[in-house]
């Protein structure tokens, strides 16, 4: 109590200090809690890649994938390697991408479930079960946009201007189908032939078309050594393994959640500042005090440890509700971005305990060089200041 007493003795500078101090690791949460994100929707993506090789249409870039034939599936099987490829559509649940959107966009996948069996990145459910190929004019729903679309299980969803009934609900998986609804691969071909020109589409094979193929390797097989013999085995393709996820994605995706982060603790280090600033006018002000304590006895160590602990407890005060307000203002974003299928932020315990620490950290660091100037004042001259 005595130590909060110190630190209030002027409120209104203390307030501030802790108020440099709230903002500073305001700032590091909410921006952490977005690099969280990104950065598990990324670990997912590198989890999901690290065994199978994806084969798209070689005009293909890197935002979009343009339209392939399934009949290039035996071409790809017949590669040494290959254990089986499945076709997939993928494409936007909605015609435009929204224009603010951290990570996967809400999405559409069709699956022709050649793959079951033998995909490694399994998905469980909250509610209902996994999608079966004799499921036409059915989907299951990823955990971020069933508000979006306010599906319930046994309910109707309304996808593309068609309804679908939802057998599955999706568990969290901090990755890509947690945006996405899964169907068929035959409702998605007919969905996305109403996306292609429509002076082509009369000349299209629906039952023909898909946006990539997914291929398995043999065990034992690298995917990577995969991927480039597939590329020269099978003309106009272009094949990528785990490595070229990795370095597409993750080293574009590193450097953000780096700028981020260095933006959030220039603003904790300003705060900083204002303690080293606080506990210095407060040691100058309480000059006469130190001296008293020092002519009675108290040793340098304890005149130390009491304005370091001051400084302390104002960077754990200032952390605590730095957090407090982060966690609301992120409780808040991400019940607006469900209402889109896109919340942005996850608080993590890492990141909870690791910025309260930081803040306790920095108010330690702060209040030694004001800690240490106390306990060099010589006690006769600190007993005459006025």
């Amino acid at each position: 109590m005595r130590t909060l007493r110190n630190i209030f003795r002027r409120k209104l500078r203390a307030t501030l200090t802790i108020s440099g101090i709230t903002i500073g690791v305001f700032a590091l949460v909410v921006m952490g809690a977005m690099a969280e994100k990104i950065t598990l929707l990324v670990d997912g993506g590198v989890r999901y890649y690290q065994d199978k090789v994806t084969v798209q249409d070689e005009t293909s870039g890197t935002f979009f994938a343009s339209p392939m034939s399934v009949d290039r599936i035996p071409a790809v099987e017949r590669v040494e390697g290959v254990r089986r490829a499945s076709a997939t559509i993928y494409m936007l649940l909605d015609e435009t991408m929204s224009a603010v959107n951290f990570g996967p966009p809400p999405s559409i996948s069709g699956d022709d479930f050649r793959g079951k069996g033998l995909e490694t990145f399994l998905v469980t459910y909250a509610k209902g079960r996994e999608l079966t190929p004799a499921d036409r004019g059915k989907v299951v729903v990823g955990a971020d946009i069933v508000d979006k679309l306010k599906a319930e299980l046994g309910g109707r969803v309304k996808i593309r201007d068609e309804y679908f009934t939802v057998v599955g609900i999706m568990d969290k998986t901090l990755t890509a189908p947690d945006s996405t609804v899964i169907m068929t691969l035959e409702d998605a071909q007919e969905l996305y032939l109403e996306t292609l020109p429509s002076a082509i589409q009369p000349d299209v094979n629906v039952r023909s078309l898909a946006t990539q193929l997914v291929v398995f390797p043999e065990r034992g097989v690298d995917p990577d050594m995969l991927a480039r013999r597939i590329e020269k085995r099978v003309p106009n393709v272009m094949a990528q393994g785990p490595k070229a996820f990795k370095e597409q994605i993750q080293a574009s995706t590193e450097i953000f959640t780096n700028i981020i982060f260095g933006i959030a603790l220039i603003s904790l280090l300003v705060g900083g500042l204002s303690v080293v600033n606080t506990m210095t006018m407060s040691v100058s002000e309480r000059t006469r005090e130190v001296g008293i304590r020092k002519a009675i006895g108290a040793s340098d160590l304890q005149i130390i440890v009491q304005f370091v602990l001051e400084a302390a407890v104002i960077g754990l005060i200032g952390g605590g509700l730095g957090l407090l307000f982060g966690w609301l203002f992120t409780l808040a974003a991400n019940a607006a971005g469900e209402a889109s299928g896109t919340p942005l932020f996850l608080l993590t315990p890492r990141l909870a305990l690791g910025s309260v620490g930081f803040a306790l950290a920095l108010g330690v660091v702060s209040g030694l060089y004001p800690a240490f100037h106390a306990a060099r004042l010589n006690p006769v001259e600190a007993l005459r200041y006025e």
